[in-house]
């Protein structure tokens, strides 16, 4: 046990703004006096779809190798307009996601092929401005210099672009803002930002950070049969990565559904319940109306495992196997921020993760490392 700086979080947010462009669009917003909110309609509704489309897949694109396609042109250019300050903030967020993918390259990663769609969730118009809210859908497609790794990740990441309209019956892009609470995609540029509280005064198992050295010697498969079903853990993962598994809600807007969604896989792979007060972190279990804090609080599940002796803390985060499960802190304050499972390690031994809050499958460990080099991170063997 060691002193807890800060007091239990039931998971932090994190993502921060990025500005971009604008495309034309059909003179829908002509009567700039208008206060009422309205639905845009179909033909706007398309436009802004092409607006978003275009940013994003700009995104996803910088982080695929030169000559691989369209990605790798680094061009700073884009079919949509936008203001001034948001053009300067994008061609940073491009040249952050340059800086990335270099970061990857180190890592022995990269990227062939960049798929990004674009679906707008509501559009409304107030006067001269339009919000809305769009989900983009991401595939990457690793390169694959040897051996049985992945051919793809994806993510789905949920924005909100606010629009101004333009004297010729177009738009120009003011903002484009995450609307997920978990950690950054590794198509978007963004600092971690978390939410923690006053410390309480008492102690609690934090365990211990795990190296993140690279290059390193790859470990073995430290996993033998026993209790648990690890291939079911990941299946599970992998099976409602996207598509939320009704029989449990969702904590998107309660601070984040990462831990939730790993203690769900834990269960399906074999994880007991302990039963006892929803409060008293030594306890684990959900119900339909109910739940421990431990089941869906980061720190939480960390004190919970550490305490029961669930799963010990492994020294390096290359350790990882299928069914284990890695915590990061990312601003190295003391108090844990997201969660994330294994469903697939290679024969080089690459962990890749699959989570929520920001909903992702098969990220590698390198992509995590490469988007948050300067956090701490716990690695767990189930």
């Amino acid at each position: 046990m060691i002193p807890k700086r800060y007091r239990p979080a039931v998971v932090a947010g994190l993502t921060a703004a990025v500005a971009s462009g604008s495309m034309l669009a059909p003179p829908a917003h002509a009567d700039a006096l208008d206060s009422e909110p309205r639905k845009a309609d179909r033909r706007t509704v398309a436009a802004f779809a092409r607006i978003a489309d275009d940013v994003l897949s700009r995104r996803a694109e910088a982080l695929v190798e030169e000559h691989a396609g369209r990605g790798g042109s680094n061009k700073d250019t884009s079919t949509t307009r936008m203001s001034g300050r948001l053009k300067k903030d994008e061609a940073a967020a491009l040249r952050s996601l340059r800086s990335r993918k270099a970061r990857l390259a180190k890592l022995g990663e990269a990227y062939t092929k960049a798929d990004t769609r674009v679906v707008v969730e509501r559009a409304t118009i107030t006067g001269g401005t339009a919000t809305v809210q769009v989900t983009s859908s991401s595939t990457l497609t690793y390169k694959k210099p040897r051996g049985d790794a992945p051919d793809t990740t994806a993510f789905s990441t949920r924005q909100e672009l606010k629009l101004a309209g333009t004297k010729d019956g177009g738009w120009k892009l003011t903002t484009i803002t995450s609307r997920d609470n978990g950690p950054a995609a590794v198509a978007e540029p963004s600092a971690a930002r978390v939410n923690t509280v006053e410390d309480d005064g008492n102690q609690y198992p934090d365990g211990t950070p795990a190296s993140t050295r690279y290059p390193t010697t790859p470990m073995p498969s430290g996993k033998t049969a026993g209790a648990y079903d690890y291939s079911a853990m990941a299946r599970y993962a992998e099976k409602y990565w996207r598509s939320y598994n009704p029989a449990y809600r969702k904590f998107n807007g309660a601070g984040g559904d990462c831990t939730n969604f790993v203690s769900q896989a834990l269960k399906a792979g074999g994880w007991k319940s302990v039963p006892g007060s929803a409060h008293d972190y030594r306890n684990w279990w959900y119900e339909g109306a109910s739940q421990s804090t431990s089941w869906v609080g980061t720190n939480e599940w960390a004190w919970f495992t550490l305490s029961n002796r669930r799963a010990p803390n492994l020294s390096s985060v290359y350790q990882l196997d299928v069914g284990d499960v890695l915590q990061a802190d990312f601003d190295r304050d003391g108090s844990k921020d997201h969660s994330m499972l294994v469903t697939y390690r290679d024969r080089r031994g690459m962990p890749y993760l699959t989570y929520h809050s920001t909903d992702t499958y098969r990220r590698s460990l390198a992509s995590v490392l490469a988007s948050y080099p300067d956090a701490r991170y716990f690695a767990y063997r189930t």
